[in-house]
Parts: C-alpha cells; structure tokens; sequence
C-alpha cells in the first residue's frame, strides 16, 4: 500500500511513520523540507500535492496548524485526495471537540465535518492529549521560579500508542469514527507537575490559577477525557522517567533506573 502522511515528520508523524514502515507499507512524506521519502508540498498552499499524491492508496493527515488555519488545510487535503482518487483519508482529532468551545478544537471539530462531507471513504481518530503536551506544558515554565497549573484533570496518553493505533486502522480500511482512545490513568494537572518533578529531581512551588468561563468548565467536567479504562497503557510517571533520563549527562545514563 501506498502511503502519504501530513505532519510525517512531527511528534505523532514520526513514530507513525517508522511502524507504517515497519508494516511494509510506501511511505512518502509530505513535508517544506526536502529528505529521505519526502515529496515537496504545503498543506497551506497546496503546492506539491498533486505530485505527492500520484498512485497514492491511503492519506494519514496528521499535520496540524495548531490553530484557525486547520479547516482551510483540511479542505486543501480533501480536494487534492479526491482529484487523485485516494481510497482511504485517516485523520487525527482531539477527544471533546465536540463538547469543549476553545477555539482549537473548534477548527478540529470543523476539520472532521469537511472529511465526513467529502465524500471520501475516511476514518476519524481522536486522541487525549500525548504525554508529551503535559510535558512541553511544564518546560515552557523551566525559568520561572514557580510552575503554574490549572484545576483540570487530563488523561495524557503515549505518542507511540497512537501511532500503533492509527496503523491499525490504517490496515483495516475506512472505519468512520473509530472509537476514541485515551491514556490508563486520569490525573490532575497538579498531580502531573509533580510526578515530572520528582523524575526531574526538582521542587518548585505549585500556583493554581483561577480561570472562568464555558471552556475551562468543560475541562473540569473531564469532557476532553474518555471512560476507564483507557487505551493506553504507558503511565505519565513512566513518561516522565524516561525523559528525565534521556535529558542526564552520559555518565549518569542507565543508573538508578529499568529502563526498557
């Protein structure tokens, strides 16, 4: 099977890729920047689609514009997968776009509606936020001599679990809306910032901020999380070990830690 995917070489792209690969499967990434398997294109413009897209069985659209500009993509991608005559569009989603108004998954949530409209048989993933995002959440505030948390609970999940699920739907054809998936645990934010400080071997002070409003309600009712058990099975604390390992000086690599 032939294969394009958007967003090949991003924190889901990656490892999506190698275990399409992995599978057998002609990957081609579309990607700004030219390398191995990649075909120049833009999911902005649209320039290059056309010619990454020739003999092309299935489109995984993983790329993500982080905000307003998904829907106007989503078209883009539709289009061009419809005029190449793809058989198959996956794409992945945000569980509660239904459900919580922030303006992100509002564009996720119209991104959905133009690949249900499209025409084109398709299979909708949505995912809990990767392990990942909580991370980037608490490293973004590395400078500070305090981290910041809102009163929410999350259910982070591994990047690698989902890249395995998105192939296996990829190897069973279009599936519409497949099931939702989220991490083995639900947590609150507070509990996640220091769970990655103790792997981090830090202390800073834990700030709660106040916020009100529809969106950080809906947050707090849990609706961007599914029921337990989850899909997943790597725990954030596992997550959070394995980072701060990575992030250790050579010599300190491999000691006082059973790592897989």
């Amino acid at each position: 099977m032939t294969i394009l995917v958007t967003g090949g070489t991003g924190t889901l792209g990656r490892p999506t890729v190698a275990r399409l690969t992995a599978h057998g499967h002609d990957v081609r990434i579309l990607s700004r920047k030219p390398g191995r398997n990649r075909f120049i294109g833009d999911v902005t413009t649209g320039v290059g689609l056309r010619e990454a897209l020739a003999h092309v069985d299935t489109v995984l659209h993983l790329a993500t514009s982080a905000g307003s500009k998904d829907p106007a993509q989503a078209r883009i991608v539709v289009d061009a997968c419809r005029d190449a005559g793809v058989k198959h569009l996956v794409f992945i989603s945000i569980v509660g776009v239904d459900d919580i108004p922030y303006p992100y998954y509002r564009a996720k949530l119209e991104s959905e509606r133009i690949i249900e409209q499209s025409g084109i048989p398709y299979t909708i993933l949505r995912a809990t936020q990767f392990h990942s995002f909580v991370g980037m959440f608490i490293k973004l505030q590395r400078n500070l001599p305090v981290v910041l948390a809102l009163d929410v609970p999350d259910q982070p999940i591994a990047v690698e679990e989902v890249a395995a699920r998105l192939v296996e739907l990829v190897n069973a054809g279009p599936s519409g809306h497949a099931t939702d998936i989220g991490g083995p645990e639900q947590l609150r934010l507070r509990e996640a910032i220091h769970i990655w400080q103790r792997a981090h071997g830090t202390s800073k002070p834990v700030w709660m901020l106040h916020l009100f409003g529809k969106t950080i309600r809906a947050f707090q009712e849990g609706h961007h999380m599914t029921p337990m058990p989850g899909y997943g099975t790597e725990r954030f604390a596992q997550y959070a070990e394995r980072e701060a390992a990575g992030n250790r000086a050579p010599a300190d690599r491999g000691r006082g830690t059973n790592e897989a």
